[in-house]
């Protein structure tokens, strides 16, 4: 049965002349669950789009595949597929129809999206013009995955506000879908969406059984959906339920846009599109505090009665304390590293971190889809002692992308390479990093407690980067509740991006894309570096310390086992304490009180020249650096055993 009162209020019926148009795809003139109206009726409004436009689009996919996507030749070795071939053809077929025969306009997307998804590529997309751009496809509930010894196990997790139907509640479990069990039915879907590894195939096959951002995916097959369950009783009961469409939320401020100008652009949209569609649909209360003015922090470090840390950036981060049976930690929920100011979300980060427990840190970037390189790169060098090496890019070697470099100076350090690829024949220009080595080590070690990084196979783009480099910089574990992360390892341009790149009368390939249509390509592809040090990210992803499944009382009781799990490895691990207390400079020296725990030698730079080196014992120590007048920074550096485990900087007052 369809439940009269649904997850949303029922769709107003449209008059005969009426439905979506391009500014209201749904018809309703909102956003969010209020704006949403059935798949049928959203249907109405489809089409339009000519032969002409949809070989002008054909032609543009053709001119970004062939020109600009830097994993071509690793796609089609891995995958065998040859996607710049099938373009040229799907353009033939175009040459030979005639308006009044050509296909349906959905068999046109189904091809194109398909040729797109089979290089596996979540970077780079096919974007689906009006009315399915800021369209989402959705079912009033979150269904996710668990385990225990008799194997995996589907939960309905989450159920939007006013939706309910009879025995229908958190902790059913799902045992077929449109009449096929439960595993078959995420199989199946999982073939039909990229993904660069099977976890993360595996992963987008689920969440997409209840959430289909229309910009990047065709809207679904069925209008309705029948779902076999068991109910918390032990029960066996069934529930039919149409497919709705509303109007997806934007991002605050525009951030994580289609049409980003950044050129750190490291995001994948269609998990940046669902979560926004999930904070609309199941935590709108985010969306209302965001609105708010925030409330100044408390002043027992910062935290309200239920140990929350209150942010600025509620979309961006959860901040907590927890308590585990190791002992009492800090956890720091990163949703999105999607942003438009960098230094806000570092400054916020930093600030959120002295708020908390500073004995032991949960970091946790499950299901975060990345956004700004720059942004998460610079967060890395506020968890450890040790200087942070950015992750280099590489250009596939084109004339076209020789043509883009020249033309833009902030891309002038790899136009060398580029031109030498004519003489020697190299498939990739040489390596460089996008994010500035004096960016990504400008503050320093904030945080000297363990750290564990929590990932799933829905960490994407920005935040496979940020996962790579806290494990090659050996900041702490990784736990991960999936094999791998999502492997998405480039920097992302969009169409629009590309469009603006020449000046008109300029002899631009690129045209602009009609009725709201885009594409985005990875431009750039990643290297890791450290111990694993030129080995691409994409595809491969991070592969975790440990691996920890995900249990019923996970999914049902905010994660306790999985941080139980993560307290276990930080309490394994040493705390160390680097606090300089004071610094008082002298007539001919400079005096410096510092407090360490488990530290044996601390070494003193001022000015970035090595003064001092003296073997300390936990506790308070005053250091004396004769010879030293004024001075315009000093940096202590705390070892343990002959390892650096601690830094700090500070700058004296004049």
């Amino acid at each position: 049965m369809t439940p009269a009162n649904g997850a949303v209020p029922p769709a107003v019926p449209l008059p005969p002349d009426a439905g979506p148009t391009v500014d209201d795809p749904t018809g309703t003139g909102t956003t969010g669950p209020a704006s949403a109206t059935t798949l049928a009726t959203f249907l109405r409004g489809t089409g339009g789009l000519t032969l002409d436009e949809r070989t002008l689009i054909v032609g543009q996919a053709l001119v970004l595949l062939e020109q600009n996507y830097v994993h071509l030749p690793l796609k089609t070795a891995m995958y065998a597929v040859n996607p710049v071939q099938r373009l040229r053809l799907l353009r033939r077929r175009l040459e030979r129809q005639r308006a009044g025969t050509m296909p349906v306009e959905w068999l046109f997307h189904a091809e194109l999206s398909d040729i797109f998804h089979s290089v596996r590529d979540l970077h780079t997309n096919y974007l689906l013009p009006e009315p399915f751009s800021g369209a989402v496809a959705f079912l009033p509930f979150l269904v996710e995955e668990c385990f225990d010894t008799g194997g995996p196990h589907y939960l309905v997790t989450h159920i939007a506000e006013g939706f309910t139907a009879p025995r229908f509640e958190p902790g059913v479990e799902v045992t077929h879908w449109n009449g096929i069990p439960i595993r078959t039915a995420i199989d199946l879907n999982a073939a039909r969406f990229a993904g660069s590894n099977p976890a993360a195939r595996r992963s987008r096959g689920l969440e997409s059984l209840t959430l289909r951002p229309l910009l990047i995916h065709l809207p679904p097959s069925e209008e309705w959906v029948t779902l076999s369950y068991v109910g918390v009783d032990g029960r066996p009961a069934e529930l039919r339920q149409d497919w709705q469409v509303m109007v997806n939320p934007p991002p605050p401020g525009g951030a994580g846009g289609t049409g980003s100008a950044a050129l750190d652009d490291g995001v994948d949209l269609e998990t940046d599109e669902t979560g926004r569609a999930k904070i609309a649909l199941f935590a709108p209360q985010v969306i209302a505090r965001e609105r708010a003015a925030p409330a100044p922090p408390s002043p027992a470090g910062g935290t309200d009665s239920t140990d929350e840390v209150v942010s600025s950036m509620p979309r961006v981060f959860r901040a907590r304390t927890i308590r585990t049976p190791s002992g009492t930690f800090g956890h720091l929920r990163i949703f999105t590293f999607s942003t438009e100011s960098p230094a806000a979300l570092v400054g916020e980060f930093v600030r959120l971190l002295d708020e908390l427990p500073q004995n032991g840190l949960v970091i946790d970037v499950r299901d975060n889809g990345g956004g700004s390189i720059g942004a998460a790169e610079s967060l890395l060098q506020t968890l450890t002692p040790r200087r942070i090496s950015p992750e280099p890019m590489q250009f596939i070697n084109t004339p076209l992308n020789l043509r883009l470099c020249r033309g833009n100076p902030a891309l002038g350090v790899w136009v060398p390479s580029m031109e030498q690829a004519t003489e020697i024949g190299a498939t990739f220009s040489g390596a460089f990093p996008l994010t500035s080595d004096s960016d990504a080590n400008a503050i320093g070690q904030q945080y000297f407690g363990p750290v564990v990084l929590v990932t799933n196979a829905r960490c994407y783009s920005a935040t496979d980067i940020f996962s790579a480099g806290f494990q090659d910089h050996r900041i702490g574990a990784v736990l991960g509740t999936d094999e791998n992360t999502g492997a998405g390892g480039a920097n992302v341009w969009t169409h629009q991006r590309l469009l603006a790149q020449f000046a008109d009368g300029d002899g631009s390939p690129y045209t602009t894309l009609p009725r709201t249509a885009g594409m985005r390509v990875a431009i750039r592809r990643t290297l890791r570096v450290g111990a694993q040090s030129g080995t691409p990210v994409e595809d491969l992803g991070v592969a975790p310390d440990a691996l920890h499944q995900m249990t019923r009382r996970d999914l049902l009781e905010d994660n306790v086992d999985l941080l139980a799990e993560a307290g276990r490895i930080l309490a394994a691990r040493p705390r160390h304490e680097l606090a300089i207390r004071g610094v008082s400079p002298g007539d001919a020296s400079l005096t410096l009180s510092v407090r360490t725990e488990a530290m044996d030698r601390l070494d003193v730079y001022v000015d970035d020249r090595p003064r001092a080196s003296v073997d300390v014992v936990d506790g308070e120590t005053e250091l004396g650096v004769p010879g030293v007048v004024t001075t315009a920074s000093v940096r202590i550096d705390g070892f343990s055993a002959g390892e650096l485990v601690g830094r700090r900087r500070v700058v004296p007052s004049a």
